[in-house]
């Protein structure tokens, strides 16, 4: 089965970012969009404006994933105003400004359950219906972040990889049913990301040249997407950082990262002596 008209994209974190850029992407390419993130008013801005230029159904669902039940409320909303899933732009996430040891675990447990509990769940929920549809995609948003060595005290690496692992194994559970689903991993990307964590000036010692704009990343993740791969690594400088990775050994390839990525969860602390 080939994409269509009435097909529909369920975007996570979608008031910003990449999400942001995969909705417009799909608008433009006649999608109809289901969007969702914790900030109504953001939402609200971004499905006006591409109900606006794209002339396409947006649908807007509040939800904080950090919830555990956010997954089945979105999903109940969807099935109660008839709505069916054939895209799954699984985006919504971020990172621990401190780290691990100095983190409350109430904020970790937020996380894991944005990061795995909802990144699991979504696919698991949607998936039936596509199964039973002959078509479907499944676009994990994971990182370079999967391959590289880990932060001081950053959980962040740990729940990419998993989100690989997790995409790999559903990509050869529905193999020849057309259901696709990828985990697509970009690098260091110009979003409000760092600007979230507080890390705008660590950052900023990485190299122009190893940035991509959101869009950018959108369009590979797509294509890749629509050719039925399991992972890919977006832009050339990422990729040739994703084989170093598995050359180099692990001690060294964490010496050679830039020292703002290196210290991440270590800023705020520090801060605090």
């Amino acid at each position: 089965m080939t994409q269509h008209e009435s097909n529909t994209a369920l975007v996570t974190g979608a008031s910003a970012g990449i999400g942001l850029d995969y909705a417009h992407f799909l608008a433009e390419r006649g999608w109809n969009l289901v969007l969702t993130a914790r900030r109504t008013e953001r939402l609200d801005a971004a499905a006006d404006h591409i109900r606006a230029k794209h002339n396409i159904t947006c649908t807007v669902v509040t939800a904080d994933l950090a919830c555990r039940e956010a997954p089945v409320m979105i999903m109940d909303t969807l099935r109660a105003n008839d709505i069916h899933i054939d895209a799954l732009i699984n985006n919504a996430g971020y990172a621990l400004a401190t780290s691990f040891a100095r983190t409350d675990w109430e904020h970790i447990d937020d996380f894991l359950n944005v990061m795995v509990g909802a990144v699991t769940h979504l696919p698991h929920l949607v998936l039936p219906g596509m199964l039973q549809k002959g078509y479907g995609r499944i676009v994990n948003i994971a990182s370079l972040a999967a391959f590289a060595p880990e932060p001081i005290g950053s959980l962040y690496p740990s729940v990419k990889r998993y989100m690989v692992s997790m995409s790999r194994a559903i990509h050869v559970e529905t193999r020849g049913t057309g259901v696709h689903c990828i985990a697509t991993c970009p690098g260091f990307t110009w979003t409000e990301f760092h600007d979230v964590l507080g890390m705008r000036a660590e950052v900023s010692s990485v190299p122009k040249f190893l940035w991509q704009n959101a869009r950018s990343v959108v369009k590979e993740s797509w294509r890749a997407a629509e050719k039925n791969r399991a992972v890919h690594v977006t832009g050339i400088p990422n990729k040739i950082m994703h084989g170093l990775c598995w050359l180099t050994p692990h001690r060294l390839a964490h010496g050679l990262m830039p020292k703002g990525v290196k210290n991440r969860g270590r800023h705020q602390d520090e801060s605090e002596k």
